[in-house]
């Protein structure tokens, strides 16, 4: 981890030479010092500083104007105000203006000490809520990913493999597989767990605001940019800086992208300095990136940096048996979630769960579970409180078969009525939907919903 720079302001030379000194002995800091605070302002607004330590009484700028100065250059900066003529107004104000802390002359080197490595902890506490308002942290535990199959084993063996190593990682996987949990889970099991983990979805940021969004920007880099801003590449030091939807990154953003992971080294929009990226990147996509490569629409240098180990997920159609597993998990935690004693599943509903091919995998089995955890009034989940889709395209992939079973035929045939019933009804009253909709006594939104799905028209049967 690199050591706290720390920025001694003071007109008292005896006093810098002592915070420098002392801050060497004990700590691992490294110190520049400063006797005037328009010197202090230049150097804050050139190089990085974790922590600036001002006098109070300094001729032209005082300690608490260098402090307003300092804050509106970057708002994260922790600022320690030192005096030796303590007053309980100037100390007010320091505190009111953002002062970290307020330390009176003389100190002890370990008085010192503490009121740095306090300071320091603040920010971290800010800089990790700040990752919460940027990004809502979903509850998470390795157990959370579930299933016995063949195809999920190889997944929990693969990451057990790489989660302690250092390796970026590129995870491929349909929509709803788990993507994020098996980064989390990489992140957790390895040897960042301590330090940040940053997600950032790279198809919901506006393509103008990317760049400052990743790597920062400075105060003034652009049209309100009115405060230095740290990146969520600064924010992962020393953690995992999770790319979900990598393949969206626009062309451009790849190259600067490209750059900082060989180098591992950022700079901020309107910067000068370039800022180590001790980081482990790990990137997810539903998409191909391999044809998207070949088309030239993703860099094939950005693509090798990322692909150095692939974790390739299975979508829920081809996890045999896992279904059955997730839907009875998912039906005891969002049962207590909701305050409501739903206990199993009728066999008829497990029957349909397990046939139906699940297009939006384990995130669309989660929410079927909750739909029919809301709709069942006693302590079973039935067919009757599944999902329509979920029940009706159960039964979907094919034509009726000797070796069928009950509920493969009786979908069929159901199936075969529905069409030729809602058909009759719109020849009955030539096309008009609300018409047929009363007689079938359903909702109109209902029809109109099954008649998307027979491929019905209207206007056909005027």
């Amino acid at each position: 981890m690199s050591e706290p720079r720390v920025l001694v302001v003071d007109d008292d030379e005896g006093i810098r030479r002592y915070c420098s000194s002392a801050l060497k002995a004990l700590g691992s800091y490294e110190v520049s010092t400063t006797e005037n605070g328009e010197t202090a302002l230049k150097l804050v607004s050139e190089q990085d500083f974790d922590i600036v330590m001002a006098d109070v009484n300094m001729p032209k700028l005082g300690g608490l104007d260098l402090l307003k100065e300092l804050h509106q250059l970057d708002p994260d900066l922790v600022v320690l105000l030192m005096t030796g003529e303590p007053s309980v107004d100037t100390a007010v104000d320091a505190i009111r203006l953002g002062a970290s802390d307020y330390i009176q002359k003389p100190f002890s080197p370990e008085d010192l000490i503490s009121h740095i490595r306090l300071g320091l902890e603040g920010r971290q506490l800010r800089r990790e809520n700040q990752v919460l308002r940027r990004h809502i942290e979903k509850s998470y535990a390795f157990d959370n990913l579930i299933g016995e199959s063949d195809a999920i084993k190889k997944v929990y063996h693969l990451i057990q493999q790489i989660s302690q190593t250092d390796v970026d990682v590129l995870i491929n996987g349909e929509t709803g597989t788990g993507k994020e949990m098996v980064a989390r889970s990489l992140h957790r099991l390895g040897s960042r767990a301590e330090g940040p983990f940053i997600p950032v979805d790279c198809g919901a940021i506006p393509e103008n605001l990317m760049e400052s969004e990743f790597f920062g920007h400075e105060r003034g880099a652009f049209t309100g940019a009115d405060a230095r801003s740290i990146g969520l590449m600064e924010l992962a030091q020393e953690g995992t800086f999770f790319l979900d939807e990598v393949a969206e990154l626009p062309i451009l953003l790849q190259a600067k992208l490209l750059r900082a992971l060989q180098e591992r080294k950022i700079r901020r929009v309107g910067g000068k300095e370039f800022i180590n990226a001790n980081v482990r990147v790990i990137a997810a996509t539903g998409k191909d990136l391999d044809a998207m490569v070949r088309e030239n629409r993703f860099r094939q240098d950005l693509f090798f940096r990322i692909n150095v180990v692939r974790v390739n997920l299975p979508p829920l159609r081809e996890r045999d048996g896992d279904v059955v597993l997730l839907a009875k998990y998912y039906l005891d935690k969002y049962s207590k979630e909701c305050n409501k004693k739903v206990t199993q599943f009728s066999s008829e509903a497990l029957e349909v769960l397990q046939r139906y091919r699940w297009p939006g995998n384990v995130r669309e089995l989660q929410n079927a579970v909750r739909f029919g955890i809301t709709m069942t009034l006693d302590e079973e989940v039935g067919t009757d409180n599944l999902p329509d889709s979920v029940v009706s395209e159960s039964g979907a992939g094919g034509g009726l078969s000797p070796d069928a079973g009950f509920f493969e035929l009786r979908d069929q045939h159901m199936a075969q009525f529905e069409q030729e019933y809602l058909a009759r009804l719109l020849e009955n009253h030539r096309g008009n939907v609300t018409q047929a909709a009363e007689d079938a006594q359903i909702p109109v939104g209902t029809y109109y919903r099954l008649m998307k799905k027979y491929d019905l028209k209207a206007g056909s049967f005027r």
